[in-house]
């Protein structure tokens, strides 16, 4: 089976790994120098639970949060995320709370929607969208937008990974940024010196991982 190889980055926090390849990669919106490799992060339980307690620190204490709105396949994320924010704790904003984990419905042609029976989980709610990556930040103001439309009031923006410190008017919260990635680089297609270099993608990729190409 094709594979990349993949090299994995310790942090100080138990179980909270960085795995990345280097080489040339495209989504649909950009190219870049580095693969990063979260989908430990969303399958794993223990692995899942050391990015949400990563996050939580940032909202734990300052944050209303009554829904977590799950984009990129983030579910299992977000539930071990409400679970660290609704402890019971003195400085817990959510103490002893029961937060909704939701994921949006999209259409053909990717527009965000809730059926009516998720609606009230979102309608007069302070929604924390949680991402895998933020970059050109597309999916992101989309949430914003569905969360607006919907009625409710978002109360931050999280991800595994950030490119930006902001998206859509709202500071993101992130376990990882290119701090963490010596080089890293991203591009738009039309101005990739790795494309304009002769130098062959090495996989397409997106947030349910890589094809080989």
């Amino acid at each position: 089976m094709p594979t990349l190889n993949i090299f994995k980055y310790e942090t100080k926090r138990k179980n909270l790994y960085l795995r990345v390849a280097r080489g040339h990669f495209a989504t649909t919106n950009s190219h870049s120098n580095y693969y990063i490799d979260v989908v430990a992060q969303k399958a794993r339980l223990s692995e899942a639970k050391a990015v949400a307690e990563e996050l939580a620190a940032s909202f734990y204490s300052n944050t209303i949060v009554d829904t977590i709105l799950c984009l990129d396949g983030t579910e299992v994320i977000g539930a071990c995320l409400a679970e660290e924010l609704s402890k019971g704790d003195l400085l817990s904003m959510n103490a002893h709370k029961s937060i909704y984990v939701v994921t949006p419905e999209a259409t053909n042609n990717g527009q965000m929607l809730f059926r009516d029976n998720i609606v009230p989980m979102i309608r007069g709610k302070h929604v924390l969208i949680l991402a895998v990556s933020v970059s050109s930040g597309r999916t992101v103001s989309s949430a914003v937008d569905v969360v607006t439309y919907y009625g409710g009031m978002v109360s931050g923006i999280a991800g595994i990974f950030s490119t930006v410190e902001n998206c859509a008017g709202f500071p993101v919260i992130s376990a990882f940024n290119p701090d963490n990635l010596p080089g890293y680089e991203i591009y738009t297609p039309g101005n990739c010196p790795l494309c304009k270099a002769g130098k062959k993608l090495d996989a397409l990729i997106n947030c349910h991982g890589f094809t080989k190409v």
